[in-house]
């Protein structure tokens, strides 16, 4: 066969090898080129037990509830540009991570505080905080599209997967647990009804850098720039007064965020331009409307939505008998064991924990006796900081709450833990209470830390405290 070139000649005796050289050497040259481009970072779902409909459930079931507990900013136009900016992202999720199922909304929280948060199977809730704080449409759109990569990469429920040996609650409950009082991605709490908050709202460093990756990739196919989301997190960070925003609080640094971001960015090209052209008028609007709420405004709104009364309110008489001098065991966990006087009845709260109580110690409003018992997830593994980082949950629904005595080390259940003692003002008596709080360490989960929280009336603290000390050495943990 005679090879011809693109004029119609013969080529020249010997041309064929010099072109096959040729050849082989530019595909060398691509091939070397294409080592030195880095590749954008590939992800792959985690185990996950739950099916795509049981995460949609879930989700909507908390997203029901958070429009109970939180005051939404019910602005048409505000609302018309989150959604326009999040229907942009969530068209740009990858294929293999489009869950049919799931329908992502975008609702806006009229709260000061600087969080977002997203559920399971799509619902999505951004405080005005965020959208007041960001310097650019691209920084807010950056916070969407890690909490979309969330919901995309399902780690709510595949960290339920990972964490159900030490779930004390049901599925849906941890979720609600997590958003009732408007402190979303934190402990929250009401009285002393205190709840656990982290279960599906605070990730691990893995799936916050999985988020930052995914989410910088969604940005660019969307049309925004990635790097403004490594510009949304310092952003963040200086608005935070001197404290942590809850927002960084509920999704840890993964380690060198800002850096690992820009690197990622590097590998990606912005398909278009997707900026509205809105967001100026929108922050504008926004400045014209009265000022948000605060969280500890919302959670006061909710308290007495609920019957409770604030403190220095009218007080309440809670006549209950004292604890028996009999026992009883229960298992509210496959991995626990807990010995509580026999006229203590166990109730399973919405928020995931377990209470143990005398009748008439618990209300709607939270109790007033015995001791309530749960699991912190996705801790520091250092027990004194995850400890204190609870009790300042506690603290944001909590105003009177205040130290009464520094970390003692104790035995909890056979092994070394803290404890501590706090007075509060009981939202439900309008007395003076004592918490007291003790924490160990859960070992076949080192990111997990099992808390019990046992309140009296102060008036009846020589009772109750030896009694809530038998039930913290009385715990007997099996989490090998």
């Amino acid at each position: 066969m005679t090879l011809r070139t693109s004029t119609g000649d013969s080529p020249r005796r010997g041309s064929g090898p010099r072109l096959s050289v040729l050849l082989f050497m530019t595909a060398a040259i691509v091939a070397v080129a294409s080592l030195l481009i880095p590749a954008q970072t590939r992800f792959k779902l985690d185990r996950n037990r739950y099916t795509l409909e049981e995460d949609v459930k879930v989700g909507q079931e908390a997203a029901a509830q958070v429009t109970k507990e939180l005051p939404l900013l019910n602005d048409r136009r505000t609302e018309e540009w989150a959604e326009e900016v999040g229907r942009g992202l969530v068209a740009a999720i990858p294929t293999e991570f489009r869950h049919a199922p799931f329908k992502y909304t975008f609702d806006v929280v009229n709260q000061k505080e600087i969080n977002a948060f997203a559920l399971p199977g799509g619902p999505m809730f951004l405080n005005r905080g965020m959208i007041e704080a960001g310097m650019t449409e691209a920084e807010v759109a950056g916070v969407m599209g890690h909490e979309i990569a969330h919901v995309a990469l399902r780690h709510g429920t595949a960290q339920a997967t990972k964490g159900e040996r030490f779930q004390l609650g049901a599925l849906a409950g941890q979720v609600l647990g997590a958003v009732v009082g408007g402190a979303a991605g934190s402990i929250i709490a009401q009285g002393s009804q205190f709840g656990l908050g982290t279960y599906f709202l605070k990730f691990g460093r893995e799936y916050e850098r999985q988020a930052d990756l995914l989410g910088a990739q969604i940005l660019a196919r969307a049309g925004y720039d990635p790097r403004q989301m490594a510009n949304m997190f310092k952003t963040i960070e200086s608005q935070g007064g001197g404290s942590q925003p809850e927002w960084l609080s509920s999704h840890p640094n993964p380690g060198n965020r800002y850096d690992a971001i820009l690197r990622e960015s590097a590998t990606l090209t912005v398909q278009g331009k997707a900026d509205s052209g809105e967001f100026s008028s929108i922050k504008s609007r926004l400045a014209g409307m009265s000022p948000a709420l605060t969280g500890e405004q919302i959670a006061k709104a909710n308290a007495s939505k609920s019957g409770g009364t604030t403190a220095g309110g009218t007080r309440t008489v809670v006549r209950v008998d004292p604890p028996s001098s009999q026992n009883r065991t229960y298992r509210p966990a496959n991995f626990l064991a807990i010995t509580v006087p026999s006229n203590w009845q166990p109730s399973n709260g919405s928020d995931g924990v377990v209470t143990y109580a005398p009748n008439g110690g618990v209300s709607d409003s939270g109790f007033t006796h015995g001791v309530q018992v749960g699991v912190l997830q996705n801790t520091t593994g250092d027990l004194q900081r995850d400890t204190e980082q609870m009790i300042q949950g506690f603290a944001k629904s909590n105003p009177k709450l205040q130290r009464r005595d520094a970390y003692r080390r104790e035995s909890v259940g056979g092994r070394t833990g803290l404890t501590t003692v706090l007075s509060n003002v009981s939202d439900v008596t309008g007395e003076a209470e004592l918490v007291t709080i003790a924490t160990v360490q859960l070992r076949g989960n080192s990111n997990s830390v099992l808390y019990l929280i046992g309140v009296s009336p102060e008036r009846e603290n020589s009772t109750y405290s030896t009694t809530l000390r038998r039930v913290r050495q009385s715990l007997q943990i099996s989490d090998r």
